[in-house]
């Protein structure tokens, strides 16, 4: 199973040699590449081999580039992630609307309990149990919109009435950075089983590759949220910021009766959901506890 989250910060070349990835900057590493789930390109100075891209896209590794800012900025995701890719493709099309209202609506109360949670251990009052009244109040599709309600008592009471998601921002940055690197392993589960990224359960934003993966990812989102109040505020994101949040994968979590790290829970959850979907039933949905 693979689980290193390995970052490049510095120049280097990056070529592979005998199934390991060999990082030449100012000295030369290996890493087996059986054992990465994420590679993160912090530099644009780096230059890649073809030879190491292919041998990524067989073993399904999330390669994330940054940009100038040093911010998640694309991904490389292979056409075909899966044996049955355009079985699976076929099936995604054709997902029913009742099907998908079901699940989203699983989704959403998933993401409001666990903003209620990091309510509940941050001594936010009684403000936990408003967030949590929501999740009740779901119905198919969130066709009410509690999922925007529970959002706005949620950050008022965890970061105060003046924050604002719009704001530039050490939180938001922090934020940001965070739901980029859990929405590139979402995105990483989805095509390795077989999925579009592309084809939303409710987001269906025509200039987003990643309506499926924003969909899933959402009850991730109070992990982070969480995570980052955990950070010693800074007038900008740093390195030693990122490279702390970027740990955030390796963070142990309960899903299914067992425990694992964030990062193989995200892939055990992202299966269920689409399973969840194929069989249009949201209880198939694998609860877990961070």
């Amino acid at each position: 199973m693979s689980w290193r989250v390995v970052v490049i910060s510095s120049r280097a070349r990056l070529e592979v040699k005998l199934g390991y990835l060999v990082i030449r900057g100012t000295e030369t590493k290996r890493v087996l590449l059986d054992e990465i789930s994420v590679l993160l390109i912090e530099n644009t100075g780096c230059v890649l081999s073809l030879a190491l891209l292919d041998a990524m896209r067989e073993r399904k590794i999330a390669v994330i580039f940054c940009d100038s800012f040093h911010n998640p900025g694309s991904q490389v995701l292979p056409f075909y992630g899966s044996h049955d890719s355009s079985d699976r493709l076929h099936m995604q099309i054709a997902w029913k609307k009742e099907a998908k209202d079901l699940v989203w609506a699983e989704l959403v109360r998933g993401k409001i309990r666990n903003q209620a949670i990091v309510l509940k251990r941050h001594h936010c009052g009684d403000d936990w149990q408003r967030v949590l009244a929501y999740a009740e109040e779901v119905l198919p599709g969130d066709s009410t919109n509690r999922e925007a309600h529970a959002a706005k008592v949620y950050f008022n009471a965890l970061l105060g009435h003046r924050f604002s998601r719009n704001i530039d921002s050490f939180i938001n940055e922090a934020l940001n950075y965070g739901y980029s690197i859990i929405l590139s392993v979402v995105n990483r589960a989805i095509v390795a089983s077989g999925y579009l990224t592309q084809l939303g359960i409710f987001h269906h934003n025509v200039y987003n590759h990643f309506n499926l993966g924003s969909d899933i990812m959402e009850p991730f989102r109070p992990v982070v949220d969480e995570h980052v109040l955990s950070l010693p505020l800074e007038e900008e994101l740093t390195h030693d910021a990122k490279m702390q949040i970027v740990s955030l994968l390796n963070k142990e979590i309960a899903i299914k009766g067992m425990r694992t790290t964030l990062l193989n829970g995200i892939g055990i959850f992202v299966r269920s959901v689409l399973e969840a979907v194929e069989n249009c039933n949201p209880a198939m949905i694998a609860a877990y506890e961070a």
